[in-house]
């Protein structure tokens, strides 16, 4: 096979492919049986015609469009490779000569194909890179920001005889009617008066109602059928109910956590605080390391691949191609695949490494982000097959933290912040004798905190129910990565937030919840055995280290053999 590559741009090739007709013949004898085998001729038995009876009775140019139409995913994937380009999208193909139509065993297969690839990036010199994050305080303040959510977590809903406010409870009714036809109807609905998560103006319509009352708003529907239109709802609040918060007391901190005493409770609460603040110094560093490099860099962007995440996206949302909504995110969009691209060029150039238990604490961290128990979270994931993403997303995530490593994080006076992340040497690292260097260095299951936490108390038994909660939520990859990661061909994110899950009063570990992940991680490696969490591997050089899954080709003019043809 013959190969020539023609840059048209920085993110578009074509690539002109020539294969040799020796190299079709195994896939013509396949074509040519599996012909035999769909047809019945007199004196035959199935699957038993010869094969110079299948070519008099069809025609060699049946026989050959088949082949080409089979052997066409396979001949693209190693002109990719060949080529050693990194495709995105849909690939367009278009076959420019058939060979043997004319009876003889001699010529080339021809074909073109347009694709659109990442841009090569340059990455500079991360030593000299140096930015600056205002490091998030641990007072007094937030420690009672934590006490106040445990307090409404133990909280009791109580009737009251007045009408809604902003923060109340409500259960309710409601009916939305499209020009007097009935779309939906839902009874006993639970919701907090300014939370925001259901209707355009249902807050707003609530506010001033008693219980019993009844009002009527338009806003637009936002799933279902008739997503997007416009609806006529009305809504009666059934009760009025406001949360009763405990005393802050010697006795909440026995009822809410096992602690005796809420002198102790606070104490453990700021010990979370203080752990918390060292996450989220690294998100800070993370976010503040994307924006510095993308802003310093010109990472071009495919428009094929923006148009088609703004498709999937308006399609996750029930609107129509074409609404303006997709205008509006172009830019996020954008944005996103840059910061992809970025990290994808930054998983090329570093060591990085994630295992199963890398694996399961990333899936851990993001199931905290929407809320989900951890083993639900996983398995849905497997059983959605958006395993490999993740495992591609954790990649990305942990070659972030190694490379910010080798950062310059300082606070606003100055002050060099230790994030106390481990870096990873580079390729050209990799490849130096090994007298010369030591053993690279494998990144942290966990991110170690700057400084250590101050020590907790011997005190009297236990932990702070606020404590799994806490580690739950601990170090969040930063936000741009994570959208950057579930955007492109990465593993969705679910589209709507479940909601969150309401903690145990008494023990919930992390440790505990981080055994049920891994046990939840073996149980869907096991249901899918073709998407076993991927062994630590170094990425290939010049390839990217974690492909997205094979996209078929769309075909331009010829055999339906283009669209069966797959991504490299």
């Amino acid at each position: 096979m013959k190969t020539a590559v023609e840059k048209l741009s920085p993110t578009r090739v074509k690539l002109n492919v020539e294969v040799p007709f020796a190299e079709l013949t195994p896939a013509i004898e396949q074509a040519t049986k599996k012909i035999a085998d769909q047809v019945q001729i007199p004196g035959f038995r199935k699957g038993r015609v010869p094969s110079r009876l299948v070519e008099q009775r069809f025609g060699r140019p049946a026989i050959m469009q088949e082949a080409v139409n089979d052997a066409l995913p396979e001949f693209y994937q190693q002109a990719a490779l060949e080529a050693e380009i990194r495709p995105v999208g849909r690939p367009e193909v278009e076959i420019t000569d058939v060979p043997g139509l004319d009876g003889k065993d001699e010529g080339d297969l021809k074909f073109v194909v347009e694709q659109d690839v990442r841009p090569e990036i340059e990455l500079p010199d991360l030593s000299t890179i140096e930015v600056e994050i205002e490091e998030p305080a641990v007072d007094d303040d937030a420690v009672q920001v934590r006490l106040d959510a445990l307090r409404e977590r133990f909280g009791t809903l109580v009737g009251v005889d007045r009408p809604a406010a902003d923060g109340d409870f409500v259960s309710l009714d409601m009916v939305a009617t499209i020009d007097g036809e009935e779309i939906e109807t839902v009874e006993g609905v639970s919701y907090r008066i300014g939370e925001g998560t259901m209707l355009d103006g249902l807050d707003e319509a609530l506010i001033g109602l008693s219980a019993g009352e009844t009002t009527t708003f338009t806003s637009e529907l936002a799933g279902g059928d008739r997503a997007g239109e416009k609806a006529d709802v009305k809504v009666t609040p059934q009760s009025v109910k406001v949360r009763e918060l405990p005393e802050a007391d010697d006795e909440f901190a026995e009822l809410a956590s096992e602690f005796d005493t809420i002198d102790e409770l606070k104490a453990d609460l700021k010990v979370q605080a203080e752990r918390d603040a060292e996450g989220n110094r690294v998100a800070l560093a993370r976010n503040a390391f994307l924006e510095k490099i993308l802003e310093e860099l010109d990472i071009p962007v495919p428009e094929s691949l923006v148009a088609e995440e703004i498709s999937a996206h308006l399609q996750n949302e029930g609107k129509p191609e074409g609404d303006p909504h997709g205008e509006e995110i172009r830019e996020d969009t954008e944005r996103a695949i840059r910061t992809q691209f970025l990290l994808d060029a930054l998983l090329e150039t570093r060591e990085v490494e994630v295992g199963q238990e890398d694996l399961m604490n990333y899936m851990a961290q993001l199931s905290a982000t929407y809320g989900m128990d951890p083993n639900q979270f996983i398995q849905m994931l497997a059983q959605s097959g958006q395993i490999e993403a993740v495992f591609a997303e954790a990649q990305r995530a942990k070659a972030l933290d190694v490379a910010l490593a080798d950062v310059t994080v300082k606070n606003a006076s100055g002050d060099v912040i230790d994030l106390g992340l481990e870096g990873s040497s580079s390729e050209e690292d990799a490849e130096a004798p090994a007298e010369e260097k030591a053993p690279a260095k494998k990144a942290p299951a966990k991110k170690a905190p700057a400084k250590k936490a101050p020590a907790r108390k011997p005190a009297t038994k236990k932990t702070t129910a606020a404590a799994a909660k806490s580690e739950d939520a601990a170090e969040a990859p930063a936000e741009d990565a994570a959208a950057a990661a579930d955007e492109a061909p990465a593993a969705k994110a679910p589209a709507k937030k479940a909601p969150a899950r309401k903690p145990a009063a008494k023990k919930t570990t992390a440790a505990a919840k981080s055994e049920d992940a891994a046990e939840a991680t073996e149980a869907a490696a096991e249901e899918e055995p073709a998407k076993k969490a991927p062994a630590k591997k170094a990425p290939a050089k010049k390839a990217p280290a974690k492909k997205a899954p094979a996209r078929k080709p769309a075909a331009k003019k010829t055999t339906a053999a283009a669209e069966d043809s797959t991504e490299s």
